[in-house]
């Protein structure tokens, strides 16, 4: 068994997509190849095949290698919520929260469980392809690192480095992480490879050979940029959208930017629709009047974010386009938002409490430490409907029995108001079926295009799948990995 590391010289230089990238290439070759990421910190998740929940990342890579996403695949992750604290994900399975007083000593032992899961997927894979998570340059966070070489060294994984040139001194950021670095932690390195390149390759081929004779290590390429990863579901909310140009003339879907909001890439099939514009509205603007649809995204911490979105003034924006006859849906923890209480009487979220909703849903969700982790399938709104349910506590009331879904084992799903214009459903990833998507946007007056997004991020895949492998030394990697560190 082969496996090689991806790490990078700080946080958005690429890793996921190129993680990603490289699983698809060594697919598309012949190989049994699994992703792996020790350690992942994101309020983005995915439900895996054995009812467990990984980064939303790693479930992509998964479906680059083209087999269905397992807890192994990520065995830690951490999902910030309120109070300076994360829920601690371990195997899948909630295991509690760690707070920035305790994470250090906490991470530390963990090692012995994420070296379980990597065990488990040597055994059933031509190659691993593992993903780091920041940068090994933060050497304050090294005793007990999990993420990036503690990891690379207990299981005896060589490294590959990313920098990113579009931000800038890519040059520094290479020799500079050899310098900070423990010598047996830089031993572990064995390579670089420079992503986000614009224009000529051979404009950088000094700077290019000057990192190798600083660093002692080779290069393995450089990478373009890859325009084909817009196509991609998001990870990070520091790629939400900008603001819309008040010049479009297409239907306008909006969003509020929560603080903790959590599965967003819900949304991301609405980017394929040619007659609407999605726009993440960030704090300190309104919700545009002209919206025909708001959506209220999940969250992780469903009382901070109501909390919140009180405070943004969105609340008066979402009301006023409840009384214009507005279509508003909630996900999640949006649709426990839009109902008229929200109760967490153990203290799931932070201290226990009990605040009033928005009021549009005639219903009331109390928090529990139980949490749903399954895929359903269904029909909602005349249309077959596929997504998955990924959050904690249970919502009653008498609008529920105006259902938004019918699951196919007969389970009522969500709540849709009286007069049909407010729907809140549990569902992730409903959005991604062209004939739930088209229903939804029918309702505004808006054909959809019955593209399947599905479809559209596999050939996204390949595309960058194809970039990398013009442009790095993929035999070379495959050498590295099955010579091992």
């Amino acid at each position: 068994m082969a496996a090689l590391m991806i790490q990078g010289t700080g946080s958005d230089v690429g890793k996921s997509v190129l993680v990603a990238g490289l699983c698809r290439a060594f697919a598309n070759r012949g190989l049994t190849v699994r992703p792996f990421k020790p350690q992942n910190m994101s309020n983005n998740a995915a439900v895996t095949i054995d009812g467990g929940e990984i980064g939303r990342a790693q479930a992509l890579q998964a479906i680059a290698c083209r087999v269905e996403p397992h807890s192994d695949m990520n065995p830690v992750l951490l999902k910030p919520q309120a109070d300076r604290t994360s829920q601690l994900i371990v195997h899948g399975r909630v295991r509690g929260t760690l707070g920035s007083g305790n994470f250090r000593e906490a991470r530390g032992a963990l090692m012995a469980e994420v070296l379980q899961s990597y065990d488990r997927l040597r055994g059933e894979s031509d190659l691993l392809i593992v993903e780091g998570a920041g940068s090994p340059a933060e050497i304050n966070l090294r005793a007990g690192d999990i993420a990036n070489m503690g990891f690379a060294r207990a299981a005896g994984v060589p490294v590959v480095l990313v920098g990113d040139i579009d931000r800038g001194g890519v040059i520094a950021s290479l020799v500079g992480t050899r310098a900070v670095i423990d010598p047996d932690d830089a031993a572990m390195i064995r390579g670089f490879l420079i992503n986000k390149f614009r224009g000529d390759p051979a404009l950088f081929e000094d700077g290019y050979r000057e990192i190798e004779r600083r660093s002692g290590w080779r290069g393995f390429g450089v990478i373009p940029w890859l325009a084909a990863a817009a196509r991609l579901p998001s990870e990070d909310a520091v790629i939400l959208e900008r603001p819309a140009d008040p010049r479009e003339r297409r239907t306008l879907i909006a969003c509020p930017i929560l603080p903790r909001i959590a599965n967003f890439d819900d949304l991301d099939p609405l980017k394929l629709e040619p007659g609407v514009k999605l726009v993440m509205i960030p704090p300190g603007r309104p919700i545009p009047a002209e919206a025909a649809l708001i959506v209220l995204p999940g969250s992780k911490a469903t009382i901070a974010d109501l909390a919140a979105l009180r405070g943004e003034g969105w609340d008066i924006d979402i009301k006023a386009h409840h009384r214009r006859g507005g279509l508003i849906l909630g996900l999640c923890g949006g649709y426990q938002m839009l109902g008229g209480r929200i109760a967490d009487p153990l203290g799931i979220e932070g201290a226990p409490t009990e605040v009033e909703g928005l009021g549009l849903l005639h219903v009331a969700t109390s928090l529990s430490p139980a949490k749903t982790l399954r895929h359903v399938r269904g029909q909602a709104m005349g249309a077959a409907i596929e997504g998955y349910e990924m959050h904690m506590g249970e919502t009653n009331g008498p609008d529920i029995a105006r259902p938004f879904a019918v699951l196919d084992d007969g389970a009522p799903e969500g709540a849709v108001n009286r007069a049909g214009n407010v729907i809140g459903s549990y569902l992730h990833g409903l959005l991604a079926s062209p004939a739930m998507r088209g229903a939804m946007l029918a309702r505004i007056g808006v054909a959809g295009s019955g593209i399947d997004y599905s479809d559209d991020v596999d050939a996204a895949l390949d595309d960058i799948a194809a970039d990398i492998s013009a442009h790095v030394d993929i035999d070379a990697l495959i050498d590295l990995a099955r010579a091992g560190a």
